[in-house]
């Protein structure tokens, strides 16, 4: 018998489609339809906000097509968690409404494709990197506003062409080919792979999500031609739709546009039935993969197992104890006032990941160039490169956008990259800078040499762990100093200071520009 590769199991996942009686709807009355509308509002804002559970992520989605009207998507940690999130929707008075025409039940889970160390226990050999890219493969969440398509997939078993009669070796090598081409679209595709092997008519439910509809069309037709999906992959139905907020769902039935703030709507205006919506919630995203999937799952740094994976959920270096959102209004009022937060040259903020790594660099810089390349295909993207550490002999990938969550998309696929032993904002304390410096060319020496000066009073600062000037490899007068700090408050201490203001005074005419803060997403 041929070897199975191990799997180990995350999050389980529904996908719940509902029809719209839309007869019984235009019939019922007013008050009914009122009291459906805030009925329905109310359960799919609470399971966003999991109020039935500590862990996962709920999403509704308006489909197109006849095979149904609307999606509602759960990843919970246990398959009861599903079914109670499943029956609590029937108690409402919007079930009274709708049918399910269809539904998907799976597992998200990581194969012995990605990682031996990882199912043999050799803990210390999984790099930081991939430990984030398991973890996020087990419990992914789901990005904001996004279109979506969901399709199940099995492999084939016919007489010619049997998955499972294949070797271990030359499964992973097909894996690994089809990953290749998934890699092209990084930042424009985001997906969740999940097993449904014993739970479902497939063997894997898949769940692609992009900004730009095009781009679904694209990746799933450009796989066709790659021989894991043209001789192994047999799919089902395909099932499209876009992502709104719940508080939008009297719009929706009332034939609106949605996202309502899409089109001039506030999130906050009357809609069928005059019950008001409730507004957006926050939502998270990440990143997930499957097994045998025909998208690939090959190992962590060559035959990645994703079209395409992000992440939204931007916190911009917040503190550990605090909420992450009112950390970067309160840092970025506070070096405004002291004149010394830029933002972008106009004063709009930009969102980086920040990874530090211990490979060759050159290696290392052939890697991101490969990846930046994809990335400039976005808007969003502003920039991404590889800096050079002066006093440590790491390197440090930056890659900065205009919005977090494109910032987390690109995370996904940064995290690949060789030897990664780091991510700026998830070591131990605070880490949040941050401060980019383009600096005239006559004056990179002494500015250097002032760096090594504030270094030494920063030695003696307490609260700070450590501080290093990274140097762009492409262009020497683009430094970006990279702090750690025990806290925020340690932090923004400093910034107060005398000496920093002094340096602040004196960059003015050595610099370029005003140094940018960037929030690490």
């Amino acid at each position: 018998m041929t070897e199975a590769p191990q799997t180990d199991e995350g999050w389980y996942v529904l996908h719940d489609f509902r029809e719209v009686d839309w007869d019984a709807w235009r019939d019922a009355p007013e008050r009914e339809r009122r009291r459906a509308i805030a009925e329905g509002v109310d359960h799919l804002e609470r399971h966003e906000a999991l109020a039935d559970a500590e862990e996962g992520a709920s999403a509704v989605f308006s489909v197109l097509g006849h095979k149904a009207d609307l999606l509602v998507l759960h990843f919970r940690p246990t398959l009861d968690a599903l079914s109670t999130a499943e029956r609590r929707f029937e108690s409402t008075a919007l079930a009274e409404y709708t049918t399910q025409p269809a539904s998907y039940v799976s597992v998200t889970e990581v194969s012995g494709y990605v990682s031996d160390d990882y199912f043999e226990g050799n803990e210390d050999d999984i790099d930081e990197g991939l430990r984030r890219y398991i973890e996020g493969k087990l419990k992914p969440d789901i990005p904001d506003d996004e279109y979506v398509s969901f399709y199940p997939m099995s492999k084939r078993r016919g007489e010619e062409y049997n998955w499972y009669d294949l070797g271990f070796e030359e499964r992973a090598d097909l894996m690994s080919g089809h990953g290749d081409v998934g890699r092209k679209y990084a930042g424009r595709i985001k997906q969740v792979i999940a097993s449904s092997v014993g739970f479902d008519d497939h063997e894997w439910g898949v769940t692609l999500f992009a900004a730009d509809p095009a781009d679904i069309k694209d990746i799933v037709y450009e796989m066709r031609f790659d021989e894991a999906s043209s001789r192994y992959g047999e799919f089902g139905r395909f099932y499209v739709g876009r992502r709104f907020p719940p508080g939008d769902l009297g719009a929706y039935l009332a034939g609106e546009s949605v996202p309502t703030s899409e089109h001039g709507g506030d999130g906050d205006h009357a809609h069928a039935g005059g019950e008001p919506a409730h507004g957006d919630h926050p939502h998270g995203g990440g990143h997930s993969g499957d097994g045998d999937h025909p998208h690939g799952d090959g190992s962590h740094h060559g035959s990645g197992d994703h079209h395409g994976e992000g992440h939204h959920d931007g916190h911009g270096g917040g503190s550990e104890d605090g909420d992450a959102a009112d950390d970067e209004a309160s840092i970025r009022a506070e070096l405004a006032d002291l004149d010394v937060y830029a933002g972008k040259p106009h004063g709009e903020d930009v969102f980086a990941t920040v990874l530090y790594s211990e490979a060759d660099p050159d290696e290392l810089f052939a890697e991101v160039e490969g990846l930046r390349e994809n990335f400039d295909h976005y808007g969003t993207h502003v920039k991404t490169a590889v800096y050079s550490g002066t006093g440590t002999d790491r390197e440090a990938v930056v890659s900065i956008w205009e919005t977090a969550s494109a910032a987390e998309t690109a995370a996904g696929f940064l995290s690949e990259l060789p030897d990664v032993v780091a991510r700026a904002g998830e070591e131990s304390g605070f880490g949040t800078m941050g401060m980019f410096y383009a600096v005239k060319p006559e004056h990179r020496e002494d500015f250097v040499g002032k760096f090594e000066t504030v270094g030494e009073v920063l030695a003696d600062t307490e609260g700070h762990h450590g501080t290093d000037l990274m140097v762009n490899r492409e262009d020497e007068n683009d430094m970006f100093i990279a702090s750690q700090w025990a806290s925020r408050e340690d932090a923004m201490g400093f910034f107060r200071s005398e000496e920093f203001r002094e340096t602040v005074e004196w960059g003015r005419d050595v610099l370029a520009d005003r140094p940018r803060h960037v929030f690490l997403a």
